[in-house]
């Protein structure tokens, strides 16, 4: 029995059955709508007193009929056939509406979401009559046809890189008051090819690299955030997409008072989500927080796109980054801890498997055969790491046992700690103006002078994995062999990079992961970074916050002189303390 979508309640059997009938109905390929299925359309919908929608493809087939608007009746993205940003749906909605009026705005955004070839709204008198021989007639007063219009792909694009925050919603096109007679006669395959050659010409990916995701961020600022931390918070955003190889066409934001349970922002915003994201045809959205699992399965259901968390990003990163054997487990453990909640509902994919003897009957589901496969892998990777760990405890028992006091090199992504290496040491650890561009820990041997005699002494330096404010657990869990550099250190150096607008957050970041180890790391030597950069105001405001501090420019290299002299004081002051 086919299917009717919608308010049912308070329909008749009669009725229902009515609605059901117009699935039997078929329309020309050439042709929008008919005035014999329009008028039918409009006795059903006088009857019952209320709007009804009739979805129907191209080949004039009814695939569904809907008791309500527009909007109330759209088909979910994820039933929709797929399309492109070149392409419409190829299924067009033949509306009633109980009002003389045009189309209204939430119809259009209903057409724009789902992308129909087009959109047909006829108005109903609420009267009508029978004529001779039978058949309703007389119901339908005026009807206009909507459909969508490319937009300038050129100048969307330049808006959304410029940093636009009003990037306009999809185009249409209303006609004025037709008679059906007047839209029956329209040439619908003319028109669809017609339209579809116009978007194809637009096509938004002619503009953007074919290679990289083209992102749409979005951002939730809540009553206890500062405009200030959302701002930075967001270009923070934006760094990692840009790090990930993504390039980032447009950001939207929402000020609520708390997270939406279920969609994290409200039900319009989703909307404006999907719109934007489909007039500049983006392929994936990424939210400013972590999602639970059934807020990203919602999130994708009204949005038809993948949706993506911080904490995926940054895993992304870490994934392209890891060069060690130690650093791509690492990876592949947080990755397969943060997926294994996340593995329901995956629909047919996850049906049930069966057949053989012993196998008959209930089963088990593919979701749990994966699910056991990857705790099992879950399982052998710990095994891996503490191995790692053990290693690593090992080498550094060697290393206390000659007695090298050693340094960790701590800071937040991007301070700039691989070129202070590479500046202190000649080493050739790979450095790029990007977040976590290194992430396998580097020691190097470092020569400096005694505090007291001035005599040469050797020290070890390791370069660690950048932090970042709210480091995910997977990865503080999984990295915590590489961490653990930062606990069995004498001393550290607090990297910081002062040329950043959000340096002193970067500061606070820093020191709650520190304060998070389990072993409390060693007295801190702070080193304000890239000063070459920043103005006077920045500096006077850092060396009165920050008077013990340092100030150096690691790719110019300035202080590093100054750097060395204060490490064998904070060498001195660690071995005379332990």
């Amino acid at each position: 029995m086919e299917t009717i979508f919608g308010n049912l309640q308070g329909l008749k059997s009669s009725q229902l059955k009515q609605l059901q009938r117009l699935y039997h109905q078929r329309i020309p390929g050439d042709r929008i709508t008919t005035p014999e299925f329009s008028q039918r359309l409009a006795a059903i919908s006088t009857e019952i007193n209320l709007p009804v929608c009739a979805y129907v493809n191209r080949r004039g087939q009814v695939i569904r009929v809907g008791v309500g608007t527009p909007r109330q009746t759209q088909i979910p993205p994820m039933e929709l056939p797929r399309y492109g940003a070149e392409r419409l749906s190829g299924i067009r909605c033949i509306a009633t509406h109980l009002k003389a009026e045009p189309p209204n705005e939430a119809a259009l955004t209903a057409m724009a979401m789902q992308r129909l070839d087009a959109l047909v709204v006829i108005n109903i008198t609420g009267t009508g009559f029978t004529r001779r021989g039978g058949g309703a007639t007389g119901y339908v007063k005026e009807a206009y046809l909507a459909h969508l219009v490319p937009q300038d792909a050129r100048t969307l694009i330049t808006a959304a890189f410029a940093g636009s925050s009003n990037v306009q919603s999809p185009s249409w096109s209303i006609s004025s008051p037709l008679n059906l007679d007047d839209i029956a006669q329209q040439d619908f395959t003319d028109l669809v090819e017609s339209l579809e050659a116009e978007f194809r010409r637009e096509f938004i990916a002619q503009e953007v690299d074919a290679d990289h995701d083209r992102v749409l961020i979005v951002g939730v600022m809540t009553d206890e955030m500062s405009l200030q931390t959302f701002h930075d918070t967001i270009a923070e955003l934006a760094r990692l997409v840009d790090t990930a190889g993504g390039d980032v066409l447009q950001t939207l934001q929402q000020k609520r008072s708390r997270i939406h349970p279920q969609t994290v922002i409200g039900e319009g915003k989703v909307q404006e989500v999907a719109l934007t994201a489909q007039t500049l045809g983006c392929n994936l959205v990424v939210f400013d927080r972590d999602l639970s699992p059934a807020q990203v399965r919602n999130l994708e259901a009204q949005i038809g796109l993948r949706v993506v968390d911080r904490t995926e990003v940054i895993l992304d990163i870490f994934a392209q980054r890891a060069q060690s054997r130690a650093g791509k487990l690492q990876v592949e453990l947080a990755q397969l801890e943060y997926m294994l909640p996340r593995l329901t509902g995956r629909g047919q994919a996850m049906s049930r498997l069966g057949g053989g003897i012993g196998t008959r009957g209930p089963g088990e589901t593919k979701l749990e055969t994966e699910r056991r496969a990857i705790q099992r892998r879950i399982s052998r990777l710990q095994q891996e790491v503490d191995q790692l760990q053990a290693h690593r405890s090992r080498l550094r028992q060697r290393r206390q046992h000659r007695e090298v006091p050693s340094v960790a090199l701590v800071g937040y992504t991007n301070a700039g700690k691989s070129t202070l290496l590479n500046a202190l040491t000649n080493a050739e650890v790979y450095t790029a103006d990007q977040l976590f561009a290194t992430l396998d820990p580097t020691t190097r041997r470092l020569v400096i002078p005694r505090a007291e005699t001035g005599e040469a002494q050797e020290i070890l330096i390791t370069d660690t994995v950048g932090f970042i404010h709210e480091l995910p657990a997977s990865l503080m869990d999984a990295f915590r062999a590489t961490l653990e550099e930062v606990t069995e250190a004498d001393a550290l150096i607090h990297l910081v990079d002062l040329s950043h607008p959000a340096w002193l957050s970067h500061i606070r970041a820093v020191r709650e992961i520190l304060a998070q180890m389990p072993v409390t790391p060693g007295p801190a030597l702070v080193a304000f970074n890239k000063i070459d950069q920043v103005d006077g105001k920045t500096l006077a405001l850092a060396q009165e916050e920050f008077p013990l501090a340092i100030f150096i420019s690691a790719s110019q290299r300035l202080g590093l002189e100054t750097l060395r002299h204060r490490l064998s004081q904070l060498i001195q002051y660690a071995v005379d303390s332990r």
